[in-house]
């Protein structure tokens, strides 16, 4: 039961989405999609609930999909001696994107159901079943993502998981000078 919440709310870590109705918002959404291209790996800790305190470590391969706006990430997390896959799709639909992080709100994973790209920052919201949330994702450097899930509880957005990515890969990509 443990390693099922840990994943799904690790998990939305690798979850993105955004809305973008022109040509700016369109590039704007590539370039930041772009600069998550790579290999990440970083800390993270369930800071609420019943897993409260809860540390773990994730490694995760970013990829874009050809020439469609969006991204798949794909890799595990570790919580001691256990690793649990995981895997992250999204991609534009329509006038937005739709996502699934493992199998999706139908299976044991999540939905993304809508988004905002905004600079160097992205805001996602989650859906399974009841369980509504939101992930930021931020990437305060070339080499460096701090990301936060929260869960909705009543009216408040309460924050569950916190995790600071670092590039491994040597490269930054997208608009990022090349190292």
């Amino acid at each position: 039961m443990k390693s099922a919440i840990l994943s799904a709310l690790v998990g939305t870590v690798a979850l993105g989405a955004a809305f973008g109705g022109d040509a700016n918002a369109n590039e704007r959404d590539r370039k930041f999609f772009q600069q998550v291209k790579g290999e990440w790996v970083g800390p993270g800790e369930i800071v609420a609930g019943k897993y409260k305190g809860t540390k773990f470590t994730c490694t995760f391969t970013g990829s874009t999909p050809g020439e469609q706006i969006g991204m798949t990430l794909d890799g595990s997390c570790r919580v001691g001696l256990f690793t649990q896959r995981m895997s992250a799709s999204v991609e534009r639909r329509g006038n937005g994107y739709r996502g699934t992080f493992m199998d999706g709100a139908d299976g044991k994973g999540l939905d993304v159901v809508s988004g905002n790209v905004n600079g160097s920052k992205v805001v996602f919201s989650l859906n399974r079943a009841s369980l509504n949330g939101a992930m930021i994702a931020r990437l305060s450097d070339e080499d460096s993502m701090t990301v936060t899930v929260s869960v909705r509880v009543e009216k408040q957005l309460v924050p569950v998981i916190g995790m600071n990515l670092k590039r491994v890969d040597g490269s930054a990509v997208g608009s990022v000078a090349q190292k």
